[in-house]
């Protein structure tokens, strides 16, 4: 089964891993940008401007917006041809080296992805429903480790959601994690930000930590309610959480486990629907607003 970060040594770090700044279509500078997730209690940050030939292939330099209690992921969104609907492809590499190299002229999106994996990045398949990404174009992303399940500005055109696309990957046996994110652009006219992160298990706030986690799959996402803990017991999961009017048990086949009422904290739920796939759990709470696991196996 995949490993469930809630007992490993650390404790978790909130933050987001998909940003823009005015180095590529983003409105603010990156140290205006940062200062925004500073004070609103987000742990790091990684600034992921548009990776193309009218930004100059940014790979922006954070590492000294870095302060004590408060750190940076250095990445960018790549671009390369092209998926079924689209132009071209949007990959959020995260841990990128600042002197990666632009993509070659027949580089294409899955290439471009390897070869960012290869530098030591962590991969995301971004906003895979605002993309109208098909199975055979999120197949070809072989160098995936994530797919970006809930994205913030998407959800304004109501394409915020992957999570349909996710499970047919998973059914498919692709072994990859689910991430959320703001994909903040802080334009007078985009949702406001912090409205959707990963909270990361590590036992320090160094990027290379947390970098090593986000790969591992020691992290959780959400849009405001927190997990405390999920364990698998014998043949049950057990979990406990914020405040919550809804917990589900979800996954690889169709129908789920459903816990629902006022202020629930603690669940257990048995397994035996999800034998021989993958599960997950999902917390919401009275606002609308929720939480999901990685997948269990």
């Amino acid at each position: 089964m995949t490993d469930l970060p809630f007992d490993l040594p650390g404790r978790f770090w909130r933050g987001n891993l998909h940003t823009h700044s005015n180095r590529s279509d983003g409105a603010l500078s990156p140290a205006d940008t940062a200062r925004i997730y500073r004070e609103a209690g987000y742990d790091f940050v990684a600034i992921t401007d548009h990776f193309r030939p009218e930004y100059g292939f940014p790979v922006t330099d954070t590492r000294e917006l870095r302060a004590d209690g408060f750190t940076t992921l250095v990445g960018a969104e790549l671009h390369a041809p092209r998926t079924e609907a689209g132009q071209s492809w949007h990959i959020v590499a995260v841990g990128l080296p600042l002197d990666f190299a632009a993509p070659g002229e027949t580089e294409t999106g899955p290439e471009l992805a390897r070869r960012a994996r290869t530098a030591g990045a962590f991969i995301g398949m971004a906003h895979p429903a605002a993309s109208l990404l098909t199975a055979a174009d999120a197949e070809s992303l072989d160098a995936a480790h994530s797919v970006e399940v809930y994205n913030a500005l998407a959800d304004r055109e109501n394409r915020g959601n992957s999570w349909h696309l996710t499970d047919v990957l998973l059914n498919r046996g692709h072994r990859l994690t689910t991430y959320a994110a703001d994909d903040a652009h802080l334009q007078p006219q985009d949702p406001p930000p912090c409205q959707a992160w990963v909270q990361v298990r590590a036992e320090t706030l160094e990027p290379d930590a947390l970098l090593t986690a986000l790969k591992a799959g020691h992290f959780y996402s959400s849009t405001g309610p927190e997990l405390y803990d999920v364990h698998t017991e014998d043949d049950v999961v057990i979990i406990r959480c914020s405040p919550a009017t809804k917990i589900l048990l979800t996954g690889g086949t169709p129908g789920a486990e459903v816990a629902q009422g006022t202020d629930l904290t603690e669940c257990t739920f048995p397994l035996t629907m999800f034998h021989n796939t993958h599960c997950r759990i999902t917390i919401e709470d009275a606002t609308g607003h929720r939480a999901w696991t990685n997948s269990i196996y």
